[in-house]
């Protein structure tokens, strides 16, 4: 049978079908256009931005690092180009192990470079290449070049080194730069200056590198740069050149300093020197120093371990950190309390037994039988220690502590390096909270103050202070806060700017008791403990010299030469010259020497030959006299030994004569 088509319903479903296929065409052209429309009018300027990214490259432009120069313009810190194989291990298609094993075919790579690389790819994972080798010569440059399409994800880079061209001279005061590290980045990134640091992979570390970093390290520029897809460069589009860090023109004089580390020979120790004026420290010294090159790169952890465990302490930064009892070279400033407080006229004196009695104890002169007639002046060019436990028992310790404090003893001078510590200028109050555990200890009793009065016991001052106070006591009480840094050339402009301009402030005191107690320290010059290190100096001085204990000697005796090296006292002398007007004041600690008038004085004499006269040591030309000056008695080496309370000690110094004085 045969079966009849209804062509009419055929006709009506292909119409429906078309009608359906032409509305999902629609439908889906409709989208299209929609999508169309979002994308080129909606999100046109997102899309516009990021293929502007994508085809421009913003390069940052690193500043020239500001040089450190000294006070004659002497450069202490300089930059320079060279070559730095880097890696990037993100990018690497290899082993990290075997793409250095490979490039050692091909350039020197040492072991230490192999550790150093390791370490800093742990502490920097936030950048994106890591420096293998430095300073590549021409030749390396070149093998590597041929080579290159070897290695993906490393590359030669031509880089801005830091170099210290004197090395250990004066490393203290200069410090050094190093790799910016995991925590100082996040710092910078969570800081103003993030953007100021692109480009940059290192900063200061220590000294002035780091106190002066944003001053020193200037403005980063930037570079627009049109690029192909694959990232190669096409032009320039747009430069905003990088502005220099600004020069540092130190106080400092180099010659000076090389002069003065040269004296100290082995001798650990330290020495600031500074323009009385002007508050310029001309010298600053800390003995023994270190290469600051060593961590330019990265130091290696040998030459690491090597200043990190010495027994000497090379990386200790002496003037600013080091903790030392004043010695003798306290007495001074306890003779000026005495007149400024009323408690002694400088007439009046006293036949010297040779110890003082309180509360039936016993505190012993270093000379046995005593010095015999004392006063003031003697009593400073002697050294005489019975004179000051009458002194300090008579004052108390709140009258000395408020009366040295503004000299700086125990304060903060504010140099411009960091990490200054306050040392310690006792007081009631300071012991009570010291000893805040041990209430038995808490109580002031009168043996401390005797000790105090002589420079030891609790007294604990760092050289840097020590050089401030006798700064401050040279310029006749006016205080000028003492600086590195003298004057900031602005990188981009030249324009000079001095840090200190003005004098702090002044202590109040009478320039007649000043007048006193600096001519008693000349007197400690011509006629005393320091006599035989300024024989024929050509300049007057004044000056102190001093000896502090390292240990107590729990009732024993002081024997020098059988005591161990780095238990014997410490030497200290402070000077300033010349003493009708100063132009430089000095203070040096030297450690375990023994006795400041035979160790510490002749290191200061060198230093006063060199900065008054021009004179170097071993020069033979006989120097220049500024001012004669008549010569007293010359007695032996050796500036007493300071005892400490209770302790019975001897010295080596000999007898010295008294000076002429009136009786009173």
């Amino acid at each position: 049978m045969t079966e009849i088509k209804d062509n009419d319903r055929e006709i009506h479903l292909f119409r429906m079908r078309i009608t359906a296929l032409v509305a999902l065409v629609l439908i889906c052209f409709s989208l299209l256009a929609a999508r169309f429309v979002w994308l080129q009018v909606y999100k046109h300027g997102q899309y516009m931005s990021q293929a502007e990214d994508n085809r421009i490259a913003i390069v940052p432009i690193v500043p020239n690092r500001g040089l450190i120069v000294d006070r004659n313009g002497v450069v202490l810190a300089r930059n320079y180009s060279a070559y730095t194989l880097e890696i990037t291990p993100s990018k690497l298609t290899a082993n990290l192990e075997s793409v250095i094993d490979e490039l050692a075919k091909l350039v020197l790579i040492e072991p230490k470079d192999r550790k150093r690389f390791k370490r800093l790819v742990e502490e920097s994972k936030n950048f994106s290449s890591v420096p293998l080798r430095t300073r590549l010569s021409d030749d390396e440059v070149a093998r590597f070049t041929a080579h290159r399409f070897q290695f993906p994800g490393v590359e030669v880079q031509a880089r801005l080194f830091r170099q210290y061209p004197l090395g250990e001279v004066a490393s203290h005061v200069i410090g050094f730069i190093g790799r910016i590290n995991q925590g100082e980045a996040k710092l910078l990134e969570a800081g103003e200056d993030a953007a100021n640091y692109n480009g940059t992979d290192h900063m200061g570390k220590e000294g002035l590198e780091k106190s002066y970093e944003k001053v020193l390290h200037g403005t980063t520029g930037y570079e627009e740069v049109e690029r192909t897809a694959r990232g190669r460069a096409i032009r320039t589009l747009s430069r905003t050149d990088a502005v220099p860090g600004s020069n540092l023109i130190l106080s400092i004089d180099i010659e000076l300093q090389k002069v003065i580390e040269e004296a100290f020979g082995d001798f650990r120790g330290a020495l600031v020197a500074i323009e009385p004026e002007t508050g310029d420290v001309l010298a600053y010294v800390s003995r023994p120093g270190f290469d600051p090159n060593l961590f330019v790169d990265g130091i290696d952890s040998q030459s690491w371990n090597e200043l990190n465990t010495s027994l000497d302490r090379p990386l200790m930064n002496r003037p600013l950190s080091g903790a030392y009892p004043p010695g003798s070279t306290f007495k001074p400033y306890m003779a000026l309390a005495a007149l400024e407080l009323g408690k002694r006229r400088p007439e009046w004196g006293f036949n010297d037994p040779g110890f003082f009695m309180l509360g039936g104890h016993r505190f012993n002169d270093d000379k046995k039988g005593g010095h015999g007639y004392i006063n003031m002046y003697s009593s400073i060019v002697q050294s005489c220690d019975t004179y000051y436990y009458q002194l300090g028992n008579e004052m108390g310790i709140d009258a000395i502590h408020y009366f040295m404090k503004p000299f700086g003893f125990g304060q903060l001078t504010g140099i411009d390096l960091e990490h200054e510590k306050v040392g310690i200028l006792p007081s009631k109050e300071w012991k009570a909270e010291r000893f805040k555990k041990n209430r038995a200890a808490q109580k002031w009793v009168g043996g401390d103050t005797i000790s105090i009065s002589i420079g030891n016991g609790f007294n604990t001052f760092t050289p840097l202070q020590m050089g401030h106070a006798i700064a401050t006591l040279a310029n006749n009480g006016v205080v000028m806060k003492p600086h590195l840094v003298k004057i900031v050339e602005d990188g981009g402009t030249h324009a000079r700017t001095l840090t200190v301009a003005t004098a702090s402030g002044r202590i109040p005191l009478k320039q007649e008791n000043i007048d006193i107690i600096k001519r008693a320290m000349v007197g400690v010059i011509l006629e005393g403990t320091g006599s035989t290190a300024f024989r024929n100096a050509g300049y007057t001085v004044g000056g102190k010299t001093g000896t502090a204990q390292v240990v107590g000697l729990k009732g024993g005796k002081y024997n020098h030469a059988a005591t161990p090296e780095r238990l014997r006292d410490n030497a200290l002398f402070t000077a300033f010259a010349p003493a009708e007007k100063p132009r430089i004041a000095i203070a040096v600690v030297v450690e375990n020497a023994g006795f400041g008038g035979v160790i510490a004085a002749p290191i200061v004499r060198k230093a006063l030959d060199y900065y008054l006269l021009g004179k170097r040591p071993g020069d033979k030309d006989k120097p220049k006299m500024l001012k004669d000056a008549p010569n007293g008695d010359d007695p032996e080496e050796g500036d007493h030994h300071d005892p400490a309370t209770q302790v019975d000690q001897t010295t080596a110094a000999a007898d010295l004569v008294p000076a002429p004085v009136p009786k009173g």
